[in-house]
C-alpha cells in the first residue's frame, strides 16, 4: 500500500489565534496545572490549521501589543474580575482592529464584561441606533451617550433592555448603551442544555441538536445587547431560566461571538462540545474566510 504524504501548511495559510486569560488562580479547581486560556490554547494547538498563542493581563501590553495584534486574525478573550484593569489604549486597539475587519474576536462567558466586547457592543448599538432613524433624519441627528462604563454594575428584573434610543429636543437624541449584563445568575453547577438553534450555521457543524454542559454556571436572560444578527445557541436550566449562548453581530467591518459557557470552577473547556464551538467559531470569523 502506498503511503500518502499531505504537504505540511504554509505558515500564510494557518489562522493565527492569539488565547488572552485574565488567569485567575480559581481556575486551577477545573484545569488543574494549566490555567483556562492554556487549556483551550493546549487543545487548538494540535489542529494543524492554526498557529496559537497564549497572553495574559501581566504580559508587558497586556499581551495584546500592536505587533501580536497584527499578527492575529482571531482573538479568543477570557477575563472576570479585573475588567477594570484592562488598559484601554490596548482594549481600543483591538476595537479598531475588529471594526476595519483585521481581526475577529471571541468573547467567553465573564468576558460580556470585558472591555473589548463592551466597546463593540457600544459600537454596534450607535450603528442601530442611526439606522432606527428616518433616512433624512440621519445627517443631522445629534447624540448624547450615556452608561458609557457599565462594569460590574448589575441591573433589575424590571429594568428597561438596554441600549435604547430617545429623542430630546430638536434632532438630539440619547442614545443609553447596553449594560452588556443580565439580571440574575446562579453558581451551583446545575447542568446546562444546549439547543443548537441555527444547525446549518458553520459554527454548528458536527454537533448535535442537542446536548449538555454537565457543570456550569447559569445565566439568566434579558442580556442587555443589541439585538444579535445571528443566535447559533441557547441554554436552559431545569429550574427554568434560558439565555442566547452563541450570538454573532457584525460591527464595522468585523465580527463578534459571544459564547456563554466558561465559569472558572467548572471544566467547561474540557468537554468535546464546547471546544468544537471554539473551533468551528474562529474558521469561520477568521478575516478572508467565506461566510
Amino acid at each position: 500500500m502506498t503511503a500518502l504524504f499531505l504537504p505540511a501548511l504554509q505558515a500564510s495559510d494557518r489562522i493565527r489565534i492569539l488565547v488572552w486569560d485574565e488567569q485567575q488562580p480559581e481556575q486551577k479547581q477545573a484545569y488543574g496545572e494549566k490555567f483556562l486560556g492554556e487549556t483551550i490554547a493546549a487543545h487548538l494547538e494540535q489542529l494543524p490549521d492554526l498557529v496559537v498563542k497564549n497572553a495574559r493581563l501581566e504580559d508587558p501590553d497586556q499581551g495584546l501589543s500592536d505587533a501580536t495584534l497584527d499578527a492575529t486574525d482571531v482573538l479568543i478573550f477570557w477575563s472576570h474580575r479585573r475588567a477594570k484593569e484592562q488598559n484601554d489604549d490596548r482594549m481600543e486597539a483591538v476595537v479598531k482592529r475588529v471594526m476595519q475587519g483585521r481581526l475577529a474576536l471571541i468573547s467567553l462567558h465573564s468576558a460580556h464584561w470585558s472591555k473589548p466586547f463592551v466597546r463593540l457592543m457600544q459600537e454596534r448599538a450607535k450603528e442601530d441606533a442611526i439606522k432606527s432613524l428616518p433616512e433624512s433624519e440621519r445627517g443631522s441627528a445629534q447624540w448624547e451617550f450615556s452608561n458609557a462604563t457599565p462594569y460590574y454594575q448589575g441591573v433589575g428584573r424590571a429594568a428597561r433592555i438596554t441600549p435604547f434610543v430617545e429623542k430630546l429636543d430638536g434632532q438630539v437624541y440619547k442614545l443609553t448603551l447596553p449594560a452588556c449584563v443580565f439580571p440574575m445568575y446562579r453558581n451551583d453547577g446545575a447542568p446546562s442544555h444546549v439547543t443548537t438553534l441555527l444547525p446549518r450555521h458553520p459554527i454548528a457543524a458536527g454537533l448535535p441538536a442537542q446536548w449538555d454542559i454537565p457543570r456550569t454556571e447559569m445565566y439568566a436572560e434579558p442580556f442587555h445587547v443589541p439585538a444579535p444578527d445571528e443566535v447559533v445557541f441557547e441554554e436552559k436550566w431545569d429550574k427554568g431560566e434560558h439565555f442566547r449562548s452563541g450570538c454573532v453581530w457584525k460591527v464595522g467591518r468585523g465580527r463578534v461571538f459571544y459564547f456563554r459557557p466558561g465559569h472558572e470552577t467548572y471544566p467547561v473547556f474540557k468537554h468535546a462540545e464546547t471546544l468544537l464551538v471554539l473551533e468551528n467559531a474562529l474558521r469561520w470569523l477568521a478575516p478572508g474566510a467565506a461566510k
